[in-house]
């Protein structure tokens, strides 16, 4: 989808800070972080939201997740924590309609949040 800013992330025609990046799933820094390490995790496949998903995504999500956890891990966040978010739909803070997993470390974080 051209219109869609992850999807050109994702396919390379706009440029980003990426962290990692595999056929599924990239992961880069976020433009405006609310921890010292927030990263976004995105499926490179084009998935609206939470509220779209099918059954069949039930691996690729996975794989977004498992690379969110891998991720905290390098940078060290295994042991103090992190906080992983997928906002879904506009009262919950998706600005992006592609979904999207949060990676937030480094700080302590309150509850509930927002």
């Amino acid at each position: 989808m051209d219109d869609c800013i992850f999807c050109r992330i994702a396919t390379g025609k706009l440029a980003s800070d990426i962290v990692y990046e595999d056929n599924d799933v990239i992961a880069f820094t976020d433009i405006n972080p609310e921890a010292p390490t927030h990263l976004l995790v995105v499926p490179r496949r084009h998935i609206a939201s939470l509220n779209t998903a099918e059954p069949a995504d039930a691996e690729l999500l996975g794989k977004a997740m498992l690379t969110a956890a891998s991720l905290a891990k390098q940078r060290g966040l295994d042991g103090p924590g992190y906080r992983i978010v997928a906002n879904t739909g506009k009262e919950a803070g998706q600005t992006v309609d592609h979904i999207h997993f949060h990676l937030l470390g480094g700080r302590f974080m309150s509850w509930p949040p927002g």
